[in-house]
């Protein structure tokens, strides 16, 4: 893997850090790469329970598309006649997003800065958002003549309404860490300095509990948005019959009835 992305494994828990705080961790092929490998090695090892996705310093997450490699291979592909170019949505971003919202595993997002562009979708694409209050967010496609990519157009409508994504599209501009949470987008604001600190305290929580009722409620909630109430009911009686086959949901009662704390063991 590329160190432009790094990726550590302790006890459940995957932390992948985007590497390059020098060019606030723009995505140039490398790390694309790097970062679709490392997503879908957390998303098929076991023993991963849940996933901390964050960044090196304390400037940007990741503002998206790398301009400076882009605007190079866009001369080289005017002269080729081709558009290898923009393949990258659906060799890089399209995967890199699927592994992230499909995994059965939780992911947390820790944004430690700005997040633009496709650096605002990764954030989008997590499961839950702790920010820094320094960091802020911007779509930043149309400043560029793009449409959106890295799953905005279905993510962003989902969080903050068809109106106010439309404005944030059409109208790129950076919001606050303090206007993202009134939005929806943060779930949680913290000061910079203990962001990481932060993040990783709720990832490794999120690691230790009932893991296969985590992806039963990730699974759910993202069928109830696109199916009707009727298919909904079916598909909650279809994962709640999984969860409750879990050991986990053996150890929860028990520890209930007898007033401890669950040691869940992710199966």
């Amino acid at each position: 893997m590329a160190d432009t992305v790094l990726y550590e494994v302790s006890d459940g828990l995957a932390t992948i850090t985007l590497n390059r705080p020098e060019a606030m961790n723009a995505l140039n092929i490398a790390t694309k790469v790097a970062l679709r490998d490392a997503v879908r090695t957390a998303a098929d090892d076991d023993a991963v329970r849940a996933v901390l996705l964050t960044a090196a310093g304390e400037r940007a997450f990741c503002v998206g598309q790398d301009l400076k490699e882009h605007i190079t291979l866009l001369a080289s592909d005017r002269e080729a006649g081709t558009g290898a170019t923009m393949t990258t949505v659906k060799e890089h971003y399209n995967p890199i997003v699927r592994a992230i919202a499909g995994m059965a595993k939780p992911v947390v997002a820790g944004v430690n800065g700005v997040a633009a562009g496709a650096g605002f979708g990764l954030a989008l694409a997590a499961d839950y958002r702790i920010v820094a209050d320094t960091a802020g967010f911007n779509t930043s496609f149309a400043g560029v003549a793009l449409t959106a990519d890295s799953g905005i157009s279905w993510t962003l409508p989902r969080v903050v309404g068809p109106g106010r994504a439309s404005d944030l599209l059409l109208f790129p501009r950076t919001i606050t860490a303090q206007d993202a949470y009134d939005l929806g987008i943060a779930n949680r604001l913290v000061p910079v300095g203990e962001l990481h600190a932060e993040a990783e305290k709720v990832a490794r929580q999120l690691a230790d509990g009932p893991t296969v009722a985590y992806a039963a409620l990730k699974e759910a909630v993202a069928y109830g948005l696109t199916h009707t109430l009727e298919e909904t009911l079916e598909k909650e009686d279809e994962l709640q019959s999984r969860a409750g086959a879990s050991e986990d949901h053996a150890i929860a009662v028990q520890a209930f009835v007898n007033k401890e704390k669950p040691k869940y063991l992710g199966r």
